[in-house]
């Protein structure tokens, strides 16, 4: 389903938004709004807004499993915080084009004719021009009470007790000396104001706030009005002044704590953003499977504070788990044991989470989640549900970087699969170009083989003696040329299987250049070939192979320059190589042909010399060869013309007084 959101959505303005909640009855609203999403081909969001609220742990366990139900259902999770939810959705909803909103009935009535609005009201006035569905909650549930002045509160500990002691043991000595120095009651007032902030702002909670306001009243009214230590007054206002002083000071640790809340929410959300780019811009530079997985379980390593355990997929099935932690866990050896790798292999083989805080391996130590994309399994990754289990917000940041894990190794299998297709079209390619190739240009010499052979075989006796000399040659020449075709051919099929091997041996290069003219001395009549070699160059070869480049950069200089020109032969030593070169002063080869020469099968536009086309292997078997021993083969132009194929070869270490 998810896949086929992701593709209606370009499809449809229709953007249906879902509010998730911990209630019984949410999983049959997120149900109806996928239904709807569906048959609408919308774009289809779930959202929850955090709020001080305090939940327990089965509430914590149902808003968990109906955020995995919208995401199973194809949902796009999002996760915000905020006191005031409907504004929160409501923002939202302006931001992102939202059309319709799902929301369930809630259980709050007004009670009276001023009473506070209910979160469905307020969301309709509030988003006035969307179509809001809310659907009746049919199941009797209680909503957790929002936290009050004590209710939920934490129990402060002995530096929060010892804060509190502290600043109105100061308050109380600025208040004497405020006092000997005739200063104003407003003035020591502004003080233990100023003492129940700052109470607020250094420890944790509520508590020690609203503990401070009170006894700072208590402080100033024992021993800083008269009669002295007492808390009778003489002053007829005292009271109000008592009262208004009470209520400035739980007022100001209230929002004080309110603040801090949300200072601490944004703070940890935006390191949580922080994660999921760092993560998104290095599974950006990874270059392989492993380097995904290593990524994506050291950016949950950082953001849960715990160690990851992680499993992929070889051939043979599950390969072994490997722990990822970015500080040292000595209790961690223990997250690979048999059980937890059963618990994996199972997640591995169904696709589905499993372990922890599930119904399926529930005593595992972890909560184990599929890599998963495209219908294909790449891994488990395995989170450590102790010491604490990670809260809604935190699994949802978990469930968005597994799943980018998993897009970017779907992403390289799909360029590995297609690196993969487009090598076998390439093969496939060169195969029917070959085939091409033999198939219309070994008629003609066979053709003219079996003419001769045909000539000579009937009519051989009416025939003059230079007649038939002549015969003899051509069919000679013929098979000459088809052995030459054969054997570049035979080259070219052990490259492409790796089955070419060398047999280096130290060889004198003017031998083996000598030797490869000799190959050609009948077929280079009408050309001036000439020899330059330096004497004594010792290079490291397989001769066999070098005499076949040779003849084969010699064999192209005959076919594609005229009767008369000249080609030469030279070599030398340049550093620690040997040089070798034939060069021509034909036509040359064009500027636009020069980065295709050395490619499989390209003749270019050049007509040759005889009546036969040239299969546009030879060169590229030639460059093929010289790169196996090491060196490189190039094309400069033979100013003023023609052509220069430059190769070179490693001098051999052996000298000749060894």
């Amino acid at each position: 389903m998810k896949v086929q959101n992701e593709q209606s959505k370009f499809d449809t303005d229709e953007h249906i938004l879902v509010c998730l909640s911990s209630s019984p009855s949410n999983a049959r609203i997120i149900h109806t709004a996928a239904k709807m999403a569906k048959t609408l081909h919308a774009r289809f969001t779930a959202i929850y807004v955090q709020t001080d609220t305090v939940i327990n742990d089965e509430d914590q366990s149902r808003l968990s499993q109906n955020i995995q139900l919208a995401q199973r259902l194809g949902a796009e999770i999002v996760m915000t915080h905020g006191e005031d939810v409907p504004l929160q959705i409501s923002e939202y909803v302006r931001l992102s084009d939202v059309t319709k909103i799902v929301i369930g009935q809630s259980s709050a009535r007004r009670r009276w004719l001023f009473g506070r609005p209910t979160l469905t009201e307020k969301l309709i006035s509030s988003a006035p021009d969307v179509d809001i569905h809310i659907i009746p909650d049919a199941l009797n549930y209680t909503k957790p009470h929002r936290r009050r002045l004590f209710l939920g509160a934490e129990i402060p500990s002995l530096r929060d007790i010892a804060v509190t002691v502290l600043a109105l043991a100061v308050c109380t000595a600025i208040g004497f000396l405020f006092d000997h120095l005739d200063f104003p009651d407003t003035n020591i007032v502004t003080v233990y104001i100023l003492g129940v902030l700052m109470i607020s702002v250094l420890t944790k909670g509520y508590l020690c706030s609203m503990a401070g306001s009170l006894l700072s009243v208590v402080l100033f009214g024992f021993f800083l009005t008269e009669p002295r230590l007492s808390f009778q007054t003489y002053a007829v206002g005292y009271p109000v002044t008592f009262a208004v002083m009470l209520a400035s000071s739980v007022l100001t640790g209230t929002l004080a704590s309110k603040l801090k809340d949300h200072a601490r929410l944004s703070a940890r959300s935006a390191f949580r953003v922080q994660v999921l780019f760092d993560t998104d811009r290095l599974l950006q530079k990874a270059k392989s499977n492993d380097d995904v997985l290593s990524v994506t379980c050291m950016q949950l390593s950082r953001l849960l504070d715990r160690s990851i355990v992680a499993y992929t997929k070889g051939e043979n099935g599950m390969l072994s788990g490997r722990l990822y932690a970015e500080k040292k866990d000595t209790h961690a050896e223990k997250l690979l044991s048999d059980a937890e790798r059963q618990t994996a292999e199972w997640v591995l083989q169904n696709g589905c989470r499993a372990g922890a805080a599930t119904a399926q391996f529930g005593k595992s130590e972890c909560l184990y989640l599929a890599i998963r994309a495209g219908g294909r399994v790449y891994g488990v990754i395995g989170i450590p549900m102790k010491p604490e289990k990670p809260d809604s917000f935190e699994s949802s940041i978990v469930l968005s970087v597994v799943n980018e894990c998993a897009l970017a190794m779907d992403n390289a299998h799909n360029a590995a699969e297609k690196e993969r297709a487009a090598d076998l079209a390439k093969s496939e390619q060169l195969r029917a170009d070959l085939l091409r190739s033999i198939s219309h240009d070994l008629r003609t010499p066979l053709c003219s083989v079996s003419g001769n052979a045909d000539t000579l075989l009937h009519n051989g006796n009416c025939l003059d003696e230079a007649t038939k000399q002549q015969i003899y040659k051509d069919i000679y020449d013929d098979s000459e040329w088809l052995i030459g075709v054969v054997e570049n051919l035979l080259y070219v099929t052990r490259l492409n299987d790796g089955r070419l091997k060398l047999e280096l041996t130290d060889q004198l290069v003017d031998e083996v250049v000598n030797e490869a003219v000799s190959h050609l001395k009948k077929k280079s009549v009408g050309h001036k070939v000439t020899v330059r070699c330096d004497d004594l160059i010792l290079a490291r070869m397989d001769a066999h192979l070098i005499v076949q480049v040779i003849v084969n950069l010699i064999d192209n200089a005959l076919k594609y320059t005229e009767q008369g020109s000249e080609i030469c032969v030279s070599a030398e030593k340049q550093g620690g190589d040997a040089v070798i070169r034939v060069a021509d002063n034909g036509n040359g080869i064009a500027d636009d042909m020069k980065p295709h020469i050395f490619e499989m099968f390209y003749t270019g536009k050049n007509t040759v010399a005889d009546s036969r086309r040239s299969f546009g292997i030879g060169l590229t078997l030639c460059k093929s060869i010289i790169e196996l021993h090491g060196g490189t083969l190039t094309l400069t132009d033979n100013v003023p013309h023609g052509c220069i194929f430059t190769f070179t070869l490693p001098l051999s270490e052996v000298t000749l007084n060894e």
